[in-house]
């Protein structure tokens, strides 16, 4: 299989800044299987997490948002407790070779809070839903990808799913306690259940 790209020197090779999300990046964001999720609170350990399983929004030219599902850590919702700030990086694995970051300011809604069911209803049904974080944007910043290798998409893992299916509604709110309260740093991550604090 000859997978074809641009030289460099092309568009796709030079980096760029936006003060916002253009209709090429957004239809790059679009194409895109999976993105990386970053935060760091002021002390303590930087977090990368990569996503999947459509869980991304584009809500405008000035605003994204994501559905983060239960895991075995909550290490974005400590930090942006502590300092708000994200970054989100989308990369290409196949075609063209680019990355595209969007930087900003991130919102925390979880289930029972207002907005929930309106920022929810954006994603498909995902047992494990946890929370929704809106990105308010303040740079994109384009980059080559020439050293991301290429790879072909399988589809997405079943098996987040069927965990969560096991565990049940109770198991998942249990869970939730007991591995989702604090971060690998001790922080906070303001987990909310039954519209209380944990």
């Amino acid at each position: 299989m000859v997978r074809r790209y641009r030289l460099p020197g092309t568009e796709w090779g030079m980096a760029q800044r936006y003060p916002q999300i253009t209709d090429r990046i957004r239809r790059f964001i679009e194409a895109q299987h999976m993105f990386f999720v970053a935060t760091a609170a002021r002390t303590g350990r930087v977090n990368v997490s990569p996503k999947g399983l459509d869980t991304l929004r584009i809500l405008d030219a000035d605003r994204v948002a994501w559905l983060n599902l239960t895991g075995s850590g909550n290490e974005t919702a400590a930090h942006i407790l502590d300092l708000p700030r994200m970054t989100l990086m989308f990369c290409a694995f196949q075609g063209n070779p680019w990355i595209v970051r969007l930087f900003g300011t991130p919102t925390m809604v979880q289930p029972g809070e207002d907005g929930w069911d309106e920022l929810a209803g954006l994603f498909p049904p995902q047992r494990g839903s946890r929370q929704v974080y809106v990105l308010d944007i303040d740079l994109v910043l384009t980059s080559c990808g020439f050293g991301v290798p290429l790879y072909d998409f399988e589809g997405q893992r079943e098996v987040l799913d069927s965990w969560a299916a096991k565990k049940g509604d109770a198991g998942l709110l249990t869970y939730q306690r007991e591995k989702n309260a604090e971060s690998l740093d001790g922080l906070p991550t303001g987990l909310v259940q039954d519209g209380r604090h944990v």
